[in-house]
């Protein structure tokens, strides 16, 4: 079933714009539609495809790929697979868990 994030789960808060809630939302590659950091539905699907790929259920990695997401991605890395791509490749470095082959 995989990791399931509720909104009481994050340590930040995301706006939830209802406008685009019933639209597809990130489930895999390739995804090239924007990535809204700035909306809990988009974050959400994020994170919890990001957890699964490293195999982790831990509330301290959950808070740090919000940490990474908000202070240290560039707001010019702005696709679903762009953001994806880089918070899998810098949590595998912090966790020490190598690529997949």
């Amino acid at each position: 079933m995989g990791v399931m994030i509720k909104p009481s789960d994050l340590q930040f808060r995301y706006p939830r714009k209802k406008e685009t809630r019933e639209l597809p939302k990130f489930s895999g590659l390739p995804d090239p539609n924007p990535f809204d950091r700035d909306d809990l539905y988009d974050v959400i699907p994020m994170f919890e495809q990001v957890m699964n790929t490293l195999e982790v259920d831990d509330g301290q990695v959950l808070h740090k790929l919000e940490e990474i997401l908000n202070d240290d991605i560039p707001r010019f890395i702005n696709t679903r697979e762009e953001v994806y791509n880089c918070l899998v490749g810098v949590m595998r470095d912090i966790l020490g868990v190598p690529a997949a082959p």
